[in-house]
């Protein structure tokens, strides 16, 4: 089995329960916070890590509390990112979570956000290049500054089938990247609201249709309680997989990452992506059922035998 490289952020989420958001100039006191490690890309890799399935982490990591509190969560888990140590604080993610588990996120982006060419051309020159066959990136770094270093080392690696989530800032994205990104032909993954506000389209089903027929490739569509949308353009179908109910409302931080890890994990490991998708439903359920991104290592082993 090839590796996935993983393109992106870790950060150091802070979750912070609330009542409700708040509005100007009011005053909300706060009774707890928990610090947990974060980001688009880490939960992505704890995905595959958790299916054992081989990765590239390609994650920078800065300095301060939170660059420390980062480097330290890697090691815990014997992860050490193919990028070396970046100058610069790294940022953080505070997370509001509302009593319903919805989340709003205060981000603030540091060095884990900044890619230098350099690193990619070590990549290129590893063993790592040949024995990789896929890579996943956000939009949250293609947004920024250094998202034209990441598609230009996408650009010259058209083999690599790329899995690109877009994230809600999806229209935040520079519209030439975007549209550089989508000739790709990338996996595309994102949400409801994100694929009728890019598109423009009042239907879901017109808004997939029109973004499988520009990428020719999968798109894949999450609809919350309602499942997962499947528009493949190799026979023009539409398939929706069922969703399995949380068992309770913990939050919902994470589930999207979760459910592209997944997605990617089961298709390394040979699942057909109808499968995949059933699998990773399942998987974001779980982590929805509890605080905070992501699962134990036996909270991940409880969920995947119901998947097997």
């Amino acid at each position: 089995m090839k590796k996935t490289l993983v393109i992106g952020s870790a950060v150091c989420d802070v979750v912070i329960p609330v009542d409700h958001l708040p509005s100007r100039s009011e005053d909300i006191n706060l009774y707890h916070q928990e610090l947990s490690l974060g980001g688009c890309a880490w939960n992505v890799c704890d995905c595959l890590r958790l299916f054992a399935v081989p990765f590239v982490p390609f994650l920078p990591v800065g300095s301060g509390i939170y660059g420390k509190f980062v480097e330290e969560g890697l090691k815990k888990r014997g992860i050490r990112s193919f990028c070396p140590p970046s100058e610069g604080e790294n940022g953080c993610c505070y997370c509001l979570v509302e009593p319903d588990g919805e989340r709003t996120f205060l981000c603030y982006h540091g060095a884990e956000y900044h890619f230098q060419e350099e690193w990619f051309a070590l990549f290129e020159k590893s063993p790592e290049a040949e024995k990789t066959d896929s890579v996943y990136v956000c939009g949250l770094e293609i947004e920024e500054k250094s998202g034209e270093t990441i598609l230009a080392f996408l650009e010259r690696h058209r083999d690599y089938r790329v899995f690109f989530a877009p994230s809600a800032r999806i229209c935040d994205i520079p519209r030439d990247r975007m549209r550089r990104m989508l000739d790709l032909s990338p996996v595309l993954h994102l949400n409801e609201e994100e694929a009728l506000r890019f598109t423009g389209c009042q239907s879901l089903e017109e808004a997939g249709r029109g973004l499988s027929e520009r990428t020719g490739n999968v798109v894949l569509v999450t609809c919350g309680a309602r499942g997962c949308l499947i528009f493949d353009p190799s026979d023009g179908c539409i398939t929706r997989i069922d969703p399995y109910p949380a068992a309770q409302t913990g939050d919902t931080i994470g589930a999207g990452d979760s459910h592209i890890g997944s997605v990617i994990a089961l298709l390394q490991k040979g699942y057909g992506i109808k499968e995949a998708v059933r699998g990773a439903n399942y998987i974001a359920s779980a982590v929805v059922s509890k605080k905070g991104a992501g699962l134990t290592d036996a909270q991940f082993r409880e969920a995947v035998r119901k998947i097997e």
